[in-house]
């Protein structure tokens, strides 16, 4: 096993999750949904603490994974969430009420992100959270930097896809339309931005304010 896995692995095994969170895990296993790696929701949770979040956007529900965690990093923040699967937004809910997060606190909307983005208020957002549909990531992130708040962060989970982003020879449309956002974003006067390695990767850019 390389240094590098074993530091994967390490971080992961270095998280406690709440078991909320490993409830929602172990049917995210069971739905065959790729949820996001312990040391990947506790960054976020650490991000969403840091940055005092209020009001967070998740782009992809999921069983709940990702939005427990950002909310025990924001415990007051108001989370609204979008999925296509309703089944997957049920489980969700029971698992946000196991957790005891208020119901005021979270909105789930059943929909596709495409259509249900460009009706959202911009500047709203605090955190917006994208783990969704890979090939669709670049649409999502124009529309998380819109929605966020000037200061407030993207996060985009998956961001190294695999293992796939950082090698040349994968040429699939996923892998290079990550290499194409993270080039973009490397290039932009209007955020700042940082790529974490840790699980499948998790790319922070924050808006900058003008």
């Amino acid at each position: 096993m390389s240094d590098i896995v074993l530091n994967w692995k390490f971080s992961d095994d270095s998280v406690v999750e709440s078991e909320a969170v490993a409830k929602a895990r172990q049917q995210s296993l069971e739905l065959g949904i790729d949820a996001i790696a312990p040391a990947v929701g506790a960054q976020a949770a650490v991000i969403a603490a840091a940055t005092g979040a209020r009001s967070i956007l998740e782009v992809g529900t999921g069983a709940g994974v990702s939005g427990l965690w950002l909310l025990r990093g924001a415990p007051g923040a108001m989370l609204t969430s979008i999925d296509t699967e309703v089944d997957h937004l049920q489980h969700a809910k029971a698992n946000f009420l196991e957790a005891k997060v208020p119901a005021n606190r979270v909105r789930l909307i059943t929909g596709k992100a495409a259509d249900v983005l460009p009706r959202m208020n911009e500047n709203s957002y605090d955190i917006v959270f994208i783990d969704a549909d890979p090939q669709s990531v670049i649409e999502y992130v124009e529309h998380g930097l819109r929605l966020a708040r000037p200061g407030g962060t993207v996060l985009v989970a998956h961001a190294l896809w695999r293992g796939r982003v950082a090698d040349p020879a994968k040429r699939d449309d996923v892998a290079t339309g990550f290499r194409t956002l993270l080039t973009e974003i490397g290039s932009s006067n209007a955020v700042i931005s940082a790529l974490s390695p840790v699980g499948d990767g998790l790319l922070q850019i924050t808006k900058l304010r003008a």
